[in-house]
């Protein structure tokens, strides 16, 4: 009897994950769009210099992985774990730096940085690892109104800017590539609007996101950067920026996608990152 109840208590938990098999949260893929796991990213994140955990701003597994990553890799890493992001720009890093000092309030920070909306849920958290680890966290991208004026204006217009504002943005002119994909993608996607500024603007910000990782990384250190996936697909971007200055960095790459079916990852997403997070369309939003 005992026996028999083991057995149909074995077909009731089988036929239970046979009925749950289409609400996973997400799937996770290699380079090469075979499925992996958690546990071998994490491996390969230990050996890294950089990584670059490409985010879809609004996705909540991003960002609960964000935050799972960092602390896996604190353990090992400990003081040699660098973060910082795209969320935050380099002429705020001094108010940053007295938030996670303690010197200044959670108030204060808002009412003197320029924090992103979904800043409170999906930021903060990893903001407050830092703080409380007593970790660097940088402020890398470029200030959004110098961005704009590459847009409107051309790089030429970066000259007039004060040159105390200039330490905020990576050493220019930078050298550019319109033929990557990355920059290629946002001209013919614009049909041309905004000429080779737009995509140059975008540029910009990758020059300055990898600049401030650079000058805040050292051998020895890990430096876990989280932008949006855009910055870091197919190894370009970031990444393209960082192997200009030191081509022999170890950077790996996480994407981020979403799929109607996470079973098989779609060849479009196929080689994005050494790791991509696929996860439901239909996912819950963070923020609107």
């Amino acid at each position: 009897m005992k026996k028999l109840f083991l057995i149909s208590a074995l077909i009731g938990l089988m036929s239970f994950r046979t009925a749950d098999t289409g609400k996973d949260a997400y799937s996770l893929f290699d380079i090469s769009g075979k499925k992996t796991n958690y546990a071998l990213l994490l491996t390969e994140a230990k050996k890294a210099d950089i990584i670059l955990f490409g985010e879809l701003h609004d996705n909540p597994i991003c960002h609960w992985l964000q935050k799972e990553l960092t602390q896996d890799l604190y353990a090992d890493k400990k003081e040699n774990l660098v973060l910082g992001a795209e969320m935050f720009e380099a002429d705020d890093q001094i108010a940053l730096n007295e938030y996670l000092a303690g010197r200044v309030s959670e108030k204060t920070l808002k009412d003197e940085v320029k924090l992103w909306t979904n800043f409170a849920t999906d930021y903060k958290p990893l903001l407050d690892f830092a703080k409380t680890n007593k970790l660097k966290f940088v402020a890398s991208n470029i200030p959004r109104r110098y961005a704009n004026m590459v847009y409107s204006r051309g790089e030429a217009s970066l000259d007039s800017i004060d040159v105390e504002a200039k330490k905020w943005i990576a050493p220019y002119p930078i050298k550019y590539d319109g033929n990557l994909k990355c920059y290629k993608d946002i001209f013919e996607n614009a049909g041309g609007h905004g000429g080779e500024n737009l995509p140059k603007s975008q540029a910009y910000k990758d020059a300055t996101m990898a600049y401030f990782i650079l000058k805040n990384w050292s051998k020895g250190k890990t430096f876990l950067h989280y932008e949006g996936a855009y910055h870091s697909n197919n190894h370009q971007a970031i990444e393209w920026y960082l192997k200009q200055q030191i081509p022999d960095l170890k950077i790996m790459v996480i994407s981020s996608t979403e799929q109607k079916d996470i079973s098989k990852l779609e060849e479009g997403a196929v080689g994005a990152g050494d790791f991509v997070i696929c996860t439901p369309s239909n996912m819950t939003k963070t923020y609107r």
